[in-house]
């Protein structure tokens, strides 16, 4: 079965990994982060959903902003060390660690990501199925409920949810009449490994690549190459 899920928002950044020093955001919300808000609304061990279509419903607008940002983040070896007892400054200093980032992001985004769930029988308890997965969902989506906040690429950028019910019509985009048009390349999706462990050294992480183009307004992301 096929979810569809309207998400909105004044401000959006899916950044770019080749950017190294400011953060560039893509044209559009990737794969990836239109999983994340999913998931936000529910998560499950026992399934696995995957990002079919998006529809970009505003016309793709860019702002520019610079902020203030800590320099550098807490290694992870040293959290590690003081949780074994070690006597480690695990403080951060804005004065002495600032630098100031620009940023190019998206103004009002608004998309529709229709979305289905897989089943991983391993991480299933016996009363767990597909149905009861289809209901939770269902009913926390109609209410607006959510385990975390959906964002936009970062936490910052609030992200507005609505469920599509059966038979509602799809809304109108800003792209409808614009038979093709070429985004790149976009990042698709981290591949993890079964054993994964996050901040591990090991590549167990290995992200995946997918030629976008937009067609009368959708991605289909389930067609082109993916690297």
């Amino acid at each position: 079965m096929a979810f569809r899920l309207l998400v909105y928002g004044d401000y959006a950044c899916f950044t770019r990994p080749e950017m190294k020093a400011e953060r560039v955001s893509y044209d559009v919300i990737t794969p990836s982060a239109a999983r994340g808000i999913i998931d936000a609304i529910y998560w499950h061990p026992g399934l696995r959903w995957i990002v079919d279509k998006i529809k970009v419903l505003s016309e793709i607008r860019f702002d520019t902003i610079r902020r203030n940002e800590l320099a550098k983040k807490i290694p992870y070896g040293n959290i590690r060390q003081a949780m074994n007892g070690a006597n480690i400054d695990l403080h951060q200093y804005i004065n002495t660690d600032r630098q100031q980032r620009a940023t190019l992001l998206l103004r009002d985004p608004a998309y529709v990501i229709t979305a289905h769930f897989e089943l991983n029988p391993k991480q299933m308890a016996a009363e767990d199925n597909g149905n009861k997965f289809t209901d939770q969902f269902t009913r926390r989506a109609r209410k607006g409920q959510c385990h975390h906040q959906p964002y936009f690429g970062t936490r910052e950028f609030k992200a507005h949810f609505q469920l599509l019910e059966e038979g509602d019509p799809m809304p109108k985009g800003f792209y409808d009449g614009e038979a093709c048009r070429d985004l790149g390349w976009m990042l698709w999706d981290m591949a993890y490994a079964e054993n994964f462990e996050p901040n591990s050294k090991d590549e167990f992480a290995v992200p995946k690549f997918f030629r976008a183009s937009m067609q009368y307004g959708v991605i289909d992301t389930s067609k082109g190459l993916v690297i």
